[in-house]
C-alpha cells in the first residue's frame, strides 16, 4: 500500500474509501499515514467519528438523503455528493445549527448510466445561474465531484473526465471567477484514477487498492 501512496501526485489528494470496513482496519491505514477517508453511510460515519482519532478527516462520498444529514453536520471535512439545490438547502439548515460551514461539491451526471446521481451540466448552469446558492452562507461550493461510467473503454472514461474538467473551468471563469475556494475536482476510482489524474483530478477516492474487495455481507 505504501507504494502506492507515494506513486499519487503531491497535489492529489487521496481518499481512502474506507465504508463497510471496521475501525481496526481504519486505524490500521490512519498508522500507515493516510488521514482523510470516505464514507457513504451517515449512521456508520458518525460511529466511526467517535470512535478513531479526531485529526482524521472525514469526507461523505455517498448519495445523501436529507434526513441523515443530521448525522454528519457536527464534524463532516467534505460533502462530495451535493446532487440537488434541495440536498444544499439542506445541508445549510443543519450547518446553521451546529454554527459550522460545511464545504461541498457539487455532483455533476457525467456517465452513461442512469443509475448515477448528479446534476446534468444544463441544470446545473441554470441553477447557478440564478444566485441562489449564494443565500446558503452555511455552505461553501469548493468544487465538482463526478463518477465515469462503470465501462473498460478508456476512450469513454477519458472523455467523460474531460468533460466535467471543462465544465469546471468554465464555472471557474464565470460563477465562481473570484472565488479561490472554488479549486476542487473529485473524479477518479481505484480502477480509473490514472485517468483522471492525468485530465486534471485534485481528489481521487480510492477503496480496493487500499483495503482489498468490499465485503458486502456486512
Amino acid at each position: 500500500m505504501n507504494d502506492f501512496i507515494k506513486s499519487i501526485p503531491k497535489d492529489v489528494k487521496l481518499v481512502a474509501v474506507s465504508k463497510t470496513h471496521s475501525c481496526e482496519i481504519i486505524q490500521q491505514a490512519y498508522n500507515s499515514g493516510l488521514r482523510i477517508f470516505g464514507e457513504s453511510k451517515p449512521q456508520e460515519l458518525a460511529k466511526k467519528y467517535s470512535e478513531l482519532p479526531k485529526d482524521t478527516e472525514w469526507h461523505f462520498i455517498g448519495h445523501l438523503q436529507t434526513n441523515k444529514i443530521k448525522y454528519i453536520a457536527p464534524f463532516v471535512n467534505l460533502i462530495h455528493s451535493v446532487d440537488s439545490p434541495r440536498l444544499l438547502a439542506e445541508i445549510n439548515k443543519e450547518a446553521i445549527k451546529q454554527n459550522r460551514i460545511i464545504k461541498c461539491l457539487l455532483q455533476l451526471h457525467i456517465a452513461k448510466e442512469d443509475t448515477k446521481f448528479g446534476f446534468t451540466i444544463d441544470e446545473l448552469q441554470k441553477y447557478l445561474s440564478t444566485n441562489d446558492f449564494l443565500k446558503y452562507t452555511f455552505v461553501k461550493i469548493v468544487g465538482l465531484m463526478g463518477i465515469a461510467s462503470l465501462t473498460d473503454n478508456t476512450a469513454q472514461i477519458r472523455n467523460e473526465f474531460q468533460t466535467m474538467r471543462k465544465t469546471f473551468e468554465m464555472l471557474k471563469k464565470t460563477v465562481f471567477v473570484n472565488d479561490s475556494d472554488f479549486c476542487e475536482l473529485s473524479m477518479g476510482m481505484s480502477s480509473d484514477y490514472k485517468i483522471a489524474i492525468s485530465e486534471g483530478s485534485t481528489i481521487i477516492r480510492i477503496g480496493s487498492l487500499i483495503f482489498g474487495e468490499r465485503d458486502y455481507s456486512k
